[in-house]
């Protein structure tokens, strides 16, 4: 079974429509994993083993009774804890949540990927209300790298891309407010998608800041990325704040040409600050795309901190109540940037909002000359566990908030990213690049990562296990 769940979710469909494997035989297998893996990772804040081996029977007999079964039958994958399973709290990281009801229906991502006939498997670590970048948690104990243990997951999804890094399950769930999504899958190498700001519901998800929440998957493989964002797509009359827009779905178009595509570089703000081995990523890809061009978004720090602006307002006035009532079970880096976005002034958040409606226009309107830009993900490689400080462009910085020094600008104008793992000869750990299109064109920039996959530029292997 190693090798399947070493594999791809496409290739445990194909081995349970075949008869080659049960869907129950796979689940085991990965509930098996987890338990011997996880005390590691710190991926899992609860495991639902009972309702996996449940619908994996389920699947089982529906091929078994001739019936057709999804394009993703029998495939293992988890959520971020901030995604609605029912009967579990729905905990979004935090200390305070686990006093909750436990959820009376399943978010409608977790029931459209089990309409494709993938198997939940359980619910995963995260920053405390997604107000993170390191993937360490104050009440769950943090993420951590499986390329390295020591070293970071990011975050704050940092158990979705631990747990498929480390080969738990193929597929994971996760959101991206300023990175969420982008920063774990540069850090421990896994295939990452920020769909377009109001492409897929949010119905049944804990919020952080509604105007800049993202959903999106996580994969070891290109394929996997995109079978399980089309499964997802789709109106929901649940999520009134989704976007009124025709699906467009991937996977048949994943092996198009791309030759055709003008792509570029993104240079100024984006080739400034990060170590050398995040603008060396970059080059690799860009060669391989054969990019000649660099192109900048004017003013993309004025919209780093326009995005922080608005992060921290929203995120205050969502959590006012629990911060006047409960501020001690917070973690005290959440709660002090949280009561900090309480008392910034109204106008300004007025006049970021404004910015951002500039921002945006600005770069659509440089898509009008492109089709894809390249820009790092993050930074560096995975710092270290506990690591506060770290020196980029000749300054000593914070680690937490700096880690989203590439993805926020890109939230900021809602764009559609996939991000890929990028690894140098001679090191351990990867660090991503981000492949950024224009709004609803998520098939462009994950029709660029596979022909970056197939070319054997970009890769998320399982991490090494003793």
């Amino acid at each position: 079974m190693t090798p399947l769940l070493d594999g791809s979710a496409q290739g445990i469909a194909a081995a349970v429509r075949g008869g080659a494997a049960s869907a129950v035989e796979v689940t085991k297998a990965a509930l098996g994993r987890i338990e011997a893996r996880d005390a590691a990772l710190g991926a899992f804040t609860d495991v639902t083993a009972e309702r996996a081996l449940r619908k994996a029977a389920e699947v089982d007999a529906a091929r078994a009774r001739g019936e057709r079964i999804g394009p993703l039958a029998g495939a293992p994958f988890a959520v971020k804890n901030l995604f609605d399973v029912k009967g579990l709290p729905t905990l979004a990281g935090s200390k305070i949540n686990r006093d909750l009801p436990p959820a009376e229906a399943d978010a409608t991502l977790v029931c459209r990927l089990e309409a494709a006939g993938a198997i939940l498997v359980g619910a995963l670590n995260m920053g405390e209300y997604a107000y993170d970048f390191t993937g360490q948690n104050a009440h769950d104990g943090p993420s951590r790298n499986p390329h390295d243990i020591a070293r970071m997951t990011g975050g704050s999804s940092g158990g979705a891309a631990a747990a498929v890094a480390g080969g738990l399950v193929p597929i994971a769930l996760g959101s991206d407010t300023n990175g969420s999504i982008r920063v774990p899958s540069s850090f421990c190498g896994a295939f990452g998608l920020k769909p377009t700001y109001g492409r897929l519901s949010r119905a049944r998800t804990f919020p952080f800041v509604a105007s800049l929440d993202h959903l999106g998957p996580f994969a070891r493989n290109v394929m996997d990325l995109a079978l399980a964002y089309d499964a997802m797509l789709g109106r929901d009359e649940a999520d009134p704040a989704q976007a009124d827009v025709a699906p467009q779905p991937a996977a048949a178009s994943l092996d198009e040409s791309i030759e055709d595509l003008r792509i570029a570089r993104l240079g100024g703000y984006f080739a400034r600050s990060g170590e050398p081995c995040a603008f060396e990523a970059v080059d690799r890809v860009a060669a391989a795309l054969k990019v000649e061009r660099t192109v900048e978004f004017a003013e993309a720090e004025r919209a780093r901190a326009a995005a922080y602006l608005i992060t921290m307002v929203e995120g205050a006035a969502l959590h006012l109540k629990r911060l006047q009532t409960r501020a001690e079970d917070f973690d005290p880096d959440v709660r002090d940037r949280l009561i900090a976005g309480a008392m910034l002034p109204g106008a300004w958040v007025a006049q970021a909002q404004k910015f951002r409606r500039l921002f945006r226009a600005q770069a659509l309107d440089l898509f009008r000359e492109v089709d894809i830009l390249l820009a790092p993900a993050t930074p560096c490689r995975a710092p270290e566990l506990g690591q506060r400080t770290f020196v980029l462009g000749g300054k000593k910085m914070l680690v937490r908030p700096n880690l989203g020094l590439y993805t926020q600008p890109i939230s900021f104008t809602g764009l559609p990213v996939a991000a890929v793992p990028v690894w140098t000869p001679g090191e351990t750990l990867p660090i991503g690049v981000q492949i950024i299109a224009p709004p609803w064109r998520e098939d462009l920039a994950l029709r660029a990562a596979r022909v970056l996959e197939r070319d054997g530029v970009v890769a998320a292997p399982v991490a090494a296990f003793a």
